[in-house]
């Protein structure tokens, strides 16, 4: 028994995973500082007050959060499951309280402004649904063919969804679908419930495309006016006018539709322009002219400037750098000695290359425009913490795979 314990390896860390992280980060806060240069006020500001300095703040929280995930085994994490999911669904109802949720751009109420911080539920229930059905799911197979486990799995799904849509914030809640439907493949969900689940989804999202690109004004089903001019762009309908307009709101709509699909347009021109190794850091055109806004340069858009910067090489060495996170995450799913331990990695590995697909998509407008940040390079607090806690959950499925 002594030299079973003397023998006795501490548990180890993935560092191929930690590495990859690692190099995400310094990529990001080395691109969010170079789009600090399309914005005056911000490039002129010290340094502690700019962005490029923010994001290296977040990512020592958020590594500080992510070691906390990863050190407490993830089955001690959860017993607490359901409880952090409920936690994390009274901020997604209090953001739509007038007073207490905050907009930004296009009017979305998306935010708790926490003076220091404007913090955004929406990435953080993710985390938490990704975890409760995780929990929900890790029960014995016979138990899954219950049509009653089931529809509780798609109560868990829609509860957030529904919230997060009412925001409105399409894209963080379609992030859900992909997420959910995987997990419970991987669980053992009966293939006949996935496949009318996909059906059903299949229909209504056809159903309300041809309803906000062809239906007459009065038929169609309210979305906010930005959701559906951003739909318009993507498919490429024009703008159109009520019947009897003036030629002036005919063509102020024209107007209006070519401003809209200009950041699309100038994202393209970015990825393009870069060519085969880029323009040089700090050197892309694009946001330093302003044609890229300065708004969305350092947050949405980043892949576009480092795309015109590092150009292609730069750009595959991104996905290069995503594609082992996803696989190291797809191999500590497949090494997992529980079920609770494979769901959890495998719904990890899901909201993350979900967002990245997104994310990279509506950059080279494979996907429309929805808001969704790149994982460890977009801008913003909340999506940094969320990231780097879900990858602390992977390093504790690893780290104690051999304690079950």
């Amino acid at each position: 028994m002594t030299t079973d314990i003397l023998n006795e390896r501490p548990p180890r860390l993935d560092r191929l995973q930690l590495a990859a992280l690692a190099a995400l980060m310094l990529v990001g806060t080395a691109f969010i500082y170079s789009a600090r240069l399309a914005i005056e006020s911000t490039a002129a500001a010290p340094w502690y007050g700019q962005n490029w300095f923010r994001q290296i703040v977040w990512y020592v929280l958020g590594a500080g959060a992510g070691v906390a995930s990863c050190l407490v085994d993830y089955r001690v994490q959860a017993r607490w499951a359901l409880v952090i999911y409920w936690v994390t669904i009274l901020p997604l109802v209090a953001v739509l309280v007038p007073g207490i949720g905050t907009t930004h751009g296009w009017g979305a109420m998306r935010w708790i402004d926490l003076a220091f911080f404007q913090f955004q539920p929406s990435e953080f229930a993710k985390l938490s649904f990704i975890f409760a059905l995780a929990h929900f799911l890790s029960r014995p197979p016979d138990e899954l063919r219950l049509p009653s486990i089931f529809f509780k799995s798609l109560g868990l799904l829609l509860l957030p969804f529904v919230l997060i849509m009412k925001e409105p914030d399409l894209g963080s809640a379609l992030v859900l679908l992909p997420t959910a439907f995987l997990m419970m493949y991987v669980a053992g969900i009966p293939r006949p419930y996935l496949a009318r689940l996909v059906g059903a989804a299949g229909i209504l999202g056809v159903l309300f495309l041809a309803d906000v690109l062809f239906a007459p004004p009065k038929w169609q089903i309210q979305v906010q006016d930005y959701q559906k001019r951003r739909l318009l762009v993507y498919f490429g309908r024009d703008y159109s006018p009520p019947e009897g307009a003036s030629k002036a709101e005919r063509e102020r709509l024209r107007k209006q539709q070519f401003d809209d699909s200009h950041n699309v347009r100038q994202a393209l021109i970015s990825v393009g322009s870069g060519g085969l190794t880029g323009k040089g850091w700090q050197h892309g055109t694009q946001k330093a002219l302003g044609y890229l806004p300065p708004t969305v340069a350092h947050n949405d858009f980043i892949f576009s400037v480092l795309a015109e910067e590092k150009g292609f090489a730069g750009s595959v060495t991104v996905l290069s750098l995503y594609g082992v996170i996803l696989f190291t995450g797809i191999r500590i799913a497949g090494q997992a000695r529980d079920r609770l331990g494979k769901l959890l990695a495998a719904g990890v590995v899901a909201l993350l290359f979900t967002h990245v697909f997104i994310n990279i998509g509506m950059n080279i407008r494979i996907m429309p425009v929805t808001g969704v940040p790149l994982p460890l390079l977009s801008y913003g607090g909340s999506s940094v913490l969320g990231s780097l806690i879900a990858m602390g959950w992977l390093q504790s499925v690893y780290m104690y795979r051999k304690g079950y």
